[in-house]
């Protein structure tokens, strides 16, 4: 049961963010729609929405989660890959405090974006990535095994994070695209599995009754009903574009 989620506003500056797609430069007035209904959802499901303010500085710090790895007990401050990000952390650092007194640290070398770390129930799974190399990986696998946890670190052969193609719904159920469609790590899970032209489905988050999926994909959402859960479509086209998806525009605690 998640109790708060952190969200950031997108800033004047998110057009000309960090992104490996080609679907065009993001409009910053429908963003600002787009990430408002957002967090209407999250209140929805229940949950306190702390809302940050922009900063221009870091174009790409509305995706929040991948400054941070939380749990109920214990937080850990991350190390983003991409350079241009790393300063987010710091920002991020004084709100994490107000919620947590035990906070651990991913130290350089070693990288790591929150969009790498799927947890399912007791277990961490972290995937190493462009943005995660196997230094940031191994830190957090020693810090989540220390606090009780299993670790297991996924080598991603496709996907931009672990979890832009695999999403925990919970009771042992999984949302799988792609390369972890028939992954060994996830095959002891029950896979609602994503036809490839919705893979963008694929990052859909649990957020207490709800199941928040992007718009526009049909077979995908109704698997998700199918399966039991109660759905809130949003439109992503504009978080589409600069690699983001739902579950990197909040951290959920």
């Amino acid at each position: 049961m998640f109790k708060n989620t952190i969200v950031k506003i997108p800033s004047v500056s998110y057009i000309s963010g960090l992104t490996t797609s080609d679907l065009g430069s993001p409009i910053l007035e429908k963003a600002l729609v787009q990430h408002q209904v957002y967090i209407e959802a999250l209140k929805k499901c229940g949950t306190e929405v702390t809302i940050l303010p922009s900063t221009i500085e870091f174009p790409d710090s509305t995706f929040v989660e991948d400054t941070a790895v939380l749990t109920p007990t214990f937080a850990v401050i991350s190390n983003p890959g991409a350079l241009s990000r790393n300063g987010e952390i710091h920002e991020m650092e004084p709100v994490i405090k107000s919620f947590y007194e035990t906070i651990y640290y991913i130290k350089g070398p070693g990288t790591l974006d929150g969009g790498d770390i799927l947890q399912i129930e007791d277990h961490f799974y972290i995937g190493i990535s462009a943005r995660t190399n196997p230094d940031g990986a191994k830190q957090l696998k020693q810090i989540v095994e220390s606090e009780g946890y299993k670790g297991t670190i996924v080598q991603l052969e496709k996907f931009f994070h672990l979890k832009t193609g695999i999403t925990y719904l919970g009771n042992q159920t999984i949302v799988v695209a792609g390369e972890f469609i028939d992954h060994p790590e996830f095959n002891s899970y029950q896979k609602i599995v994503v036809p490839p032209e919705e893979e963008y489905a694929a990052n859909c988050i649990r957020v207490n009754d709800y199941v928040i999926i992007p718009s526009g994909y049909p077979l995908t959402k109704q698997k998700v009903n199918d399966a039991g859960y109660k759905t809130i479509e949003i439109d992503m086209s504009e978080f589409r574009k600069q690699d983001g998806g739902l579950s990197c525009l909040s951290l959920r605690f």
